[in-house]
C-alpha cells in the first residue's frame, strides 16, 4: 500500500490541513504502510550567475540496498544527505549517505516507521517514527545515539528541521496543531503567533524560526511567520498574496516559501531578514515551489509546467534560474540545498521513486573528465 499526501510544500501537512491526518496516521504504520512526500550521473551544462567559468553539474541518482521508495530529505555542508526508504515490507527505515557513497540505515528503537526530516552541518539528524501507533519525534546524534520525544500534550508530533541541535516542528494536542521548538538541551517550548489556528514551523537558523501558520480553518489560509530568540513573532506575506506558505531559512536569516495570487496560481519568494520580498517563478512555470535556501543564498525548489510536469530549479543569489531533471526523472522534486548541491527525489518512468544528488563541477575538471 502506497499513501502519498503533499502540501504545497510536500510532506504530511496536506493532511494535516485538511484535516485527515489523525485518521491517516492511525492507518500508516497499522498497515506497513509509507508516507512519501516526491543509473549513470548525467553532467549537465547549465547557467551559473556566478563570475568566472561556466559551470557544470553531475546528477547521481541513488537508492539504499533493498529500496522500493526513497526519499532524500535533507544535505548538509559535507554533502551528507539523510532521508528514509521503503523496503519490500513496507517498512520506513532512516538512512545516512555519506559523501562518498556509502549508506549507514537506522531505526528509532521499537517503531515500525522510521521518517528524516533534516540533517545539520555537524551531522545531527532529526525527524519522527510510529511507537506503537503513535507518532513522535527523534533526534540520532553524529554519533548514532538516538532519543525520541513529544511535546507536553502531544498525540502526534512532526519534526521538520534541525539546525545546530535545535529542533523545530508541530504537534497535535487533540484540538490543534501547535509549533515548538526543541533546544539542544532538551527544554521544548510551544507557541502559536496570536490567532492561530494552526501552526508549522518549516525550518530555523541562528535561534530564529520561521514557519506559517493559519488563521482560517475552514478555508486553509495561511501567513508566514518569523519567531525571534525572545519569543516574539512577526507575520508577513508577499504582495499580492491570498495565501502564503513558508519551506526554509538560511544562516543569514533569509527566508523562501511560495504563495498564492487571487488567480490561485503559485509563486516563489524569497523574504530577506529586513522584510523585503522578491518573487519569481522559472520560465513556463504555472506553479512554484521553492524547498530551500542555502547559506549563500542560493534556492532549490520544484515548478511545474504547462504541461504538469514537474521540473527542479536552482536559483542563484543573483537571480539567475537553472533547471534540471535527473536522468530519466518524469516528476523531480528537489527537497534541500548546501553549497550549491542540491538533493531531492523524483519518479522514473515506471512511477518508481529514487533519491539524487545534484553536485557543482568546475567546467574545466568536467570537461576533461568527458
Amino acid at each position: 500500500m502506497h499513501i502519498s499526501v503533499e502540501r504545497h510544500r510536500s510532506g504530511m501537512a496536506a493532511a494535516i490541513l485538511s484535516g485527515r491526518v489523525p485518521a491517516m496516521l492511525a492507518v500508516l504504520c497499522v498497515l506497513g504502510s509509507a508516507v512519501t512526500a516526491g543509473a549513470a550521473p548525467k553532467i549537465a551544462k547549465a547557467g551559473n550567475d556566478a563570475p568566472g567559468a561556466p559551470a557544470e553539474y553531475k546528477i547521481t541518482p541513488f537508492d539504499p540496498p533493498g529500496s522500493t521508495t526513497t526519499t532524500a530529505a535533507g544535505i548538509n555542508a559535507s554533502g551528507s544527505i539523510a532521508g528514509y526508504y521503503v523496503d519490500g515490507s513496507d517498512a520506513a527505515h532512516g538512512f545516512v549517505r555519506a559523501a562518498d557513497g556509502s549508506f549507514t540505515i537506522f531505526d528509532t528503537p521499537g517503531s515500525c516507521c522510521t521518517f528524516t526530516s533534516s540533517i545539520d552541518n555537524p551531522g545531527e539528524i532529526a525527524g519522527y517514527d510510529s511507537y506503537n501507533g503513535v507518532y513522535q519525534g527523534f533526534r540520532r546524534t553524529a554519533a548514532g545515539k538516538i532519543s525520541t520525544f513529544n511535546p507536553s500534550g502531544s498525540l502526534v508530533t512532526l519534526v521538520t528541521s534541525v539546525n545546530g541541535g535545535v529542533i523545530v516542528g508541530y504537534y497535535y494536542d487533540g484540538s490543534a496543531y501547535h509549533g515548538f521548538v526543541r533546544a539542544a538541551d532538551g527544554e521544548i517550548t510551544a507557541f502559536d503567533p496570536s490567532g492561530s489556528t494552526g501552526t508549522f514551523p518549516a525550518g530555523t537558523a541562528m535561534g530564529l524560526v520561521a514557519g506559517d501558520y493559519q488563521y482560517e480553518q475552514c478555508c486553509a489560509v495561511s501567513h508566514g511567520f518569523v519567531r525571534a530568540v525572545d519569543g516574539t513573532v512577526t507575520t508577513f506575506d508577499p504582495p499580492g498574496s491570498v495565501n502564503t506558505l513558508v519551506n526554509g531559512i538560511n544562516s543569514a536569516g533569509a527566508i523562501v516559501g511560495s504563495y498564492q495570487d487571487s488567480e490561485e496560481n503559485y509563486h516563489g519568494y524569497v523574504r530577506t531578514p529586513d522584510g523585503s520580498f522578491t518573487t519569481f517563478d522559472p520560465a513556463g512555470s504555472t506553479s512554484t515551489s521553492p524547498a530551500g535556501i542555502g547559506g549563500g543564498g542560493q534556492i532549490t525548489g520544484w515548478y511545474t509546467d504547462r504541461s504538469d510536469v514537474r521540473h527542479g530549479f536552482v536559483r542563484g543569489p543573483r537571480g539567475v534560474i537553472t533547471t534540471f531533471d535527473p536522468p530519466g526523472s518524469t516528476e523531480t522534486t528537489p527537497t534541500s540545498i548546501s553549497g550549491g548541491t542540491v538533493t531531492g527525489y523524483y519518479l522514473d518512468g515506471s512511477g518508481v521513486q529514487h533519491s539524487f544528488v545534484r553536485v557543482f563541477v568546475p567546467c574545466a575538471d568536467a570537461c576533461a573528465a568527458e
